[in-house]
C-alpha cells in the first residue's frame, strides 16, 4: 500500500513541477494581453473622445449642408413630375376643384352685395388618397436613404476609433 501512495505522491510531484515550469510562461502571457487589451481600450476611448468632440463642433455646417443637399433633389423631382402627363391630368382635375371654389366664393359675394342670406355652401377640401400615397412611398424610400447613411455614420466612426479610417 505504501509504494502505491509512494507512487502516487511522485506522480503528483512531477505534475506539480511541471504545472510550476508552465505556468510562469502562461501568467507572463496573460499578462501581456491583458496589458495590450487595456492598451487598446484606452486608445479606442481616446479615439472616440477625439471623434465626438469633432461630431460636436462640425454638427451644425454638416447638418446644414445635408439638409441643403436636398434642394437640387427637390428642383429635379418638381422638374421630372411635372413632365408627367398623369401628374398633368391630377393637376387638371384639382384645378376643377379650385375653379368650384371661386365660383362658390363669387356667388357668396354676390348674395352679400345684394344683402341677401347666404345660401352658398362653403367649398370643402378634402386631399385626394394619391397625395397620401405618394407623401407615404416617399417617406419609406427617404427613410431606406437615411438608414444607409445612419450606417455610413456608424461606420466611419467604427473605423476612426479602430484606427482604420
Amino acid at each position: 500500500m505504501s509504494t502505491e501512495i509512494e507512487k502516487a505522491a511522485a506522480q503528483v510531484a512531477k505534475l506539480r513541477a511541471q504545472a510550476e515550469k508552465v505556468s510562469g510562461p502562461l501568467a507572463d502571457a496573460e499578462a501581456l494581453l491583458q496589458a495590450a487589451e487595456e492598451s487598446e481600450s484606452a486608445r479606442r476611448a481616446e479615439r472616440a473622445t477625439d471623434y465626438n468632440r469633432e461630431v460636436v463642433a462640425t454638427y451644425r455646417e454638416r447638418a446644414e449642408g445635408a439638409a441643403s443637399s436636398g434642394h437640387a433633389a427637390r428642383e429635379r423631382f418638381l422638374a421630372a413630375l411635372s413632365a408627367e402627363p398623369w401628374f398633368a391630368a391630377y393637376v387638371e382635375y384639382r384645378a376643377a376643384r379650385h375653379k368650384r371654389g371661386h365660383v362658390l366664393t363669387e356667388a357668396q359675394r354676390a348674395q352679400s352685395a345684394l344683402g341677401e342670406v347666404s345660401t352658398v355652401p362653403e367649398q370643402r377640401w378634402y386631399d385626394a388618397r394619391l397625395l397620401e400615397d405618394i407623401v407615404s412611398n416617399a417617406d419609406k424610400k427617404a427613410e431606406e436613404l437615411a438608414i444607409e447613411f445612419d450606417q455610413e455614420l456608424s461606420d466611419k466612426r467604427d473605423a476612426y476609433i479602430s484606427g482604420t479610417d
